[in-house]
């Protein structure tokens, strides 16, 4: 029994991930930003999956105070996490400051999983074989612009959205590269376009189902034949290319080292 941390899990892709998970006899962690949505999904995915070893925690991903506990507690509850699924994410229709000073998109989708990724780095290193899986899209943008992470000079809210998924890939990169003398695997993944609240408020109606859209999630989280496999991008649970800037190591490494800024946070690797 592998445990599974899934953040975002309490509707779309990630609760049908941790669904199927929990079916596999896995140890599941369920996180959401709402205490009351959280237990009822929990419970129901206990009913679906006949196993009770599936618990909830909660953190509002805009504020690194709350990441920050997240870790904590999950590293006080837990002496071992096997597999991180990062697939939590928005979308908005607008450019939103937090109270931190940093625009909502890049924050939730990428500083968020930057955060809690490094302070759960020690708990992974416990597993045998760690995975860390980050749900990225087909739409990661082709350009970055450092002086724009916020949105300060324009901004747009599908660029908004590109640019916190390439962020993901060129985090999952440099994190493989960190990693690749350890039992940590770091790879991401296009789940494909999915029918869920995030696809409805981008680009209106359509997409396939969450089962579709859960699909590679699960593989690159439980498939043996990726086991030491690291610094890849999945899309229908095979191996692709992602955007040509994503293999850009300096571009990789400013951002780190930005992310690491932003967060407080010390470089785990230095």
């Amino acid at each position: 029994m592998k445990t599974i941390l899934i953040t975002g899990s309490t509707d779309g892709i990630g609760m049908q991930t941790a669904i199927e998970l929990a079916q596999m006899g896995n140890e599941v962690i369920v996180h959401g930003k709402n205490e009351n949505r959280g237990k009822e999904v929990v419970d129901n995915i206990k009913r679906l999956s006949n196993n009770d070893a599936v618990h909830y925690f909660n953190a509002d991903f805009t504020d690194f105070n709350e990441i920050r506990k997240l870790a904590d507690a999950i590293k006080s509850s837990f002496p071992k996490l096997d597999v991180l699924i990062n697939n939590a994410g928005v979308f908005e229709n607008g450019r939103i400051i937090l109270p931190n000073g940093l625009e909502k998109t890049f924050m939730v989708n990428h500083m968020a999983t930057f955060a809690l990724t490094i302070q759960l780095l020690n708990i992974l290193k416990a597993s045998d074989e760690g995975r860390i899986v980050n749900v990225s899209s087909m739409a990661q943008a082709g350009t970055i612009d450092f002086d724009n992470l916020n949105g300060e000079k324009y901004y747009d809210d599908y660029n908004a959205y590109a640019l916190s998924k390439l962020e993901n890939v060129l985090f999952t990169y440099k994190l493989a590269r960190e990693l690749k003398n350890t039992h940590i695997t770091s790879n991401c993944l296009h789940p494909g376009v999915i029918s869920t609240k995030l696809l409805h408020k981008g680009w209106g109606s359509g997409g396939a189902s969450v089962e579709e859209g859960a699909k590679t999630s699960v593989f690159v989280a439980t498939s043996e034949s990726l086991t030491g496999k690291s610094g890849l991008y999945f899309v229908n649970s095979a191996e692709r290319r992602s955007s040509a800037i994503s293999y850009d190591k300096k571009i990789q490494e400013r951002l780190w080292e930005i992310s690491l800024e932003l967060s407080k946070l010390n470089n785990p690797f230095s």
